[in-house]
């Protein structure tokens, strides 16, 4: 049999699936090493939460291996594989109450009552809801649910937790509380996390490593910074707002916060950088901050922030674009 190496807690091995005739994802391969957050990250439809579910037990998948601590979890039904979601929806029991919410998942299991009521309190506390056992859904805020929820899951102690984009839902304010408060718990608690998100900023702040999933595939994964400093791909750079020039047969991708405006007569140079010319298309005045988006000679239009100084370039002045060398990224004939 297959062994992972030993700090290997969840293995996806080429996993496939398919929704009727078409294809969700193709050879899908990710190792998340035990209490590590890893953010799987991609837009609406590239098949994300397909993936938590066939981890989940919830889809089986049309090829490939789900294994925890190196052993296949494939034979295995749902409540067995301990794998807990949380899903965007709370899914609370309308008639329990927090506690009996929180519960539910040890009573089926049959844990003593002593027990399970120990573990509800503590579940409840590491989630700031002490005090709320005997409310009732009705009586939550959309993050209070959410965060029995999150109790419910952790209360029995998984060996793989699933957020399939818990707080989508909520008002921004509320997002950075229980994003702040889930990255704390995983931390205390070292629970290995496969966390879903359309966000690039929310997968910035979580995660330990970002595997970016586009159309079904693997594009990128490692570390944040790296999406942000050296994307590996020109969709991975798009997809995280690198702007993309056509330079004779290659592309240039560049952060349009790294990019700097002068006249076209400005005497100043990029260096060993880019010099591109263009035209203002239209400016934002930020205060602190000016948002441009300049027309180039060769027709493509970049967007461009950088920190208010000098005069306001108007709507259709002659400008220059100077990026630095060390700020920009070269992708080859036939990158997409």
């Amino acid at each position: 049999m297959r062994r992972e190496a030993a700090e290997t807690k969840l293995a996806l091995d080429r996993v496939s699936a398919r929704y009727g005739g078409a294809a969700v994802l193709s050879d899908l391969s990710l190792r998340v090493a035990g209490g590590e957050l890893l953010a799987l990250l991609g837009p609406s439809g590239c098949g994300k939460t397909t993936a938590l579910k066939v981890v989940a037990g919830l889809l089986a998948p049309a090829g490939g291996d789900v294994r925890f601590d190196g052993e296949s979890v494939l034979a295995l039904p749902a409540e067995r594989r301990g794998a807990v979601m949380v899903f965007q929806k709370p899914l609370l029991f309308p008639y329990l109450t927090v506690a009996e919410n929180v519960g539910f998942g040890l009573k089926m299991r049959g844990l003593a009552r002593g027990e399970a009521a120990r573990r509800v309190a503590e579940a409840l506390r590491l989630v700031q809801l002490e005090g709320y056992e005997r409310r009732r859904p009705k009586e939550l805020s959309g993050g209070q649910e959410q965060r029995v929820a999150l109790a419910r899951a952790l209360v029995t102690e998984p060996r793989v937790l699933l957020l399939d984009e818990p707080f989508s839902a909520l008002d921004e304010t509320l997002r950075a509380e229980m994003r702040a408060l889930v990255r704390a718990l995983q931390r205390r608690l070292r629970i290995t996390t496969l966390f879903v998100t359309h966000d690039q900023a929310e997968a910035a702040s979580l995660a330990d490593r970002v595997a970016l999933l586009l159309d079904g595939k693997l594009e990128q994964v490692g570390p944040p910074r790296d999406f942000f400093t050296a994307p590996g791909t020109l969709r991975a750079a798009r997809f995280f707002g690198w702007q993309v020039v056509a330079d004779g047969a290659e592309r240039l991708a560049f952060r349009p916060e790294s990019a700097r405006l002068v006249s076209a007569d400005d005497p100043a140079r990029a260096g060993a950088g880019h010099d591109l010319a263009g035209r203002v298309a239209s400016a934002v005045d930020l205060g602190p901050r000016r948002r441009y988006r300049v027309a180039l000679g060769s027709g493509a239009l970049v967007e461009v922030e950088e920190a208010a100084a000098g005069e306001l370039f108007g709507e259709g002045a002659p400008v220059r674009l100077l990026v630095p060398g060390e700020a920009a990224r070269r992708f080859g004939p036939g990158a997409a």
